[in-house]
Formats: C-alpha cells, sequence, structure tokens
C-alpha cells in the first residue's frame, strides 16, 4: 500500500469532517446520554457493536482497495447493507426508548448514508489519511461498545437487563 498522502483540506475535506463530527456528537449524546438513562437490553447491546461493524468493513475497504470496480460496487453493497442494517432495533427501541432518543436516532439514520458518500468522495480523492483517522475512530467506538457495554466491567443493571 502507498504511503498515505500530506493532508489537505479541500472542499471535499471540509464536509467529510463536518459530516464525521455530526456524527460524532451525536453518537456521543447516545451513547453516553441516553443509553446510561436506562437499560440497554442484551439486543442492543450485542446489536450497536455489530451496527458499527457494518460501517468499518466499508471504511476499511476504501484503505485497502482503489477507488474502481469491483470495489466500488462493493463499497456501495456494504453502504447500503449497513444503512438497512442499523434500523434492525427500531422495535426494540420504540418499546424502551423516549421521543428524544428516538428523535435522534432518526437523524443519526438520515446522516448514515451521507457518511458513506463522503467516505466515497474521500476515497475518489485520495485522501486516504482522512479516511484512515476516522477509520480508527469507528474501530475504537466499536471496541468501546463491545467491552464496556458487555464486559465484566459494564454496570451491574446492564448484566441483568431483559433480552
Amino acid at each position: 500500500m502507498p504511503p498515505m498522502p500530506v493532508p489537505s483540506f479541500s472542499p471535499v475535506v471540509w464536509a467529510a469532517l463536518a459530516v464525521f463530527v455530526t456524527q460524532g456528537l451525536l453518537m456521543a449524546v447516545d451513547e453516553f446520554g441516553f443509553h446510561r438513562r436506562r437499560v440497554v437490553p442484551r439486543w442492543e447491546r450485542i446489536g450497536h457493536p455489530l451496527d458499527t461493524f457494518t460501517v468499518l468493513v466499508p471504511l476499511a475497504l476504501t484503505l485497502r482497495w482503489p477507488p474502481a470496480p469491483p470495489w466500488t460496487i462493493l463499497f456501495f453493497a456494504l453502504a447500503v447493507f449497513s444503512c438497512v442494517f442499523v434500523t434492525k432495533d427500531e422495535w426494540v427501541h420504540a418499546r424502551v426508548c423516549g421521543p428524544s432518543e428516538q428523535w435522534l436516532h432518526a437523524v443519526l439514520f438520515l446522516l448514515h448514508p451521507v457518511v458513506f458518500l463522503v467516505v466515497f468522495l474521500l476515497w475518489r480523492a485520495d485522501a486516504r489519511l482522512w479516511i484512515g483517522m476516522q477509520t480508527v475512530l469507528v474501530a475504537t467506538f466499536l471496541l468501546w461498545q463491545t467491552l464496556y457495554w458487555n464486559g465484566p466491567w459494564a454496570p451491574p443493571r446492564m448484566r441483568t437487563a431483559p433480552r
């Protein structure tokens, strides 16, 4: 793999950063605000890291392969799969979340395909450094979700939460 280029701040990069920061802030409100105010059922504690994994895979693909077929086709297939997959918990959320959290989820669902669009644009612009940084953040968040909500140090009420 060729070395990553020096970071540049093209309009595509600025747009991507705006989308990444917005999504990150909203995810932080969900993770560190709403999820700590209620019991997170087992299904959600397993499902949320899987959601994050479906984002991580297409990001990682862009770091390894050029933005050309068949990789672009695979990227969009994985992006569409992720956009559909993240909606799987909405039946659980309808039961356990308040209106504010449900609204936040709706905004995150709207942002989800936009994230993939800006990643694609960065990929086409050969801005691997920015994709790489986002990939590291997403992988770190995946580890956090997996370990914090499912490990032995999870809040006691989470370890006994309903399925």
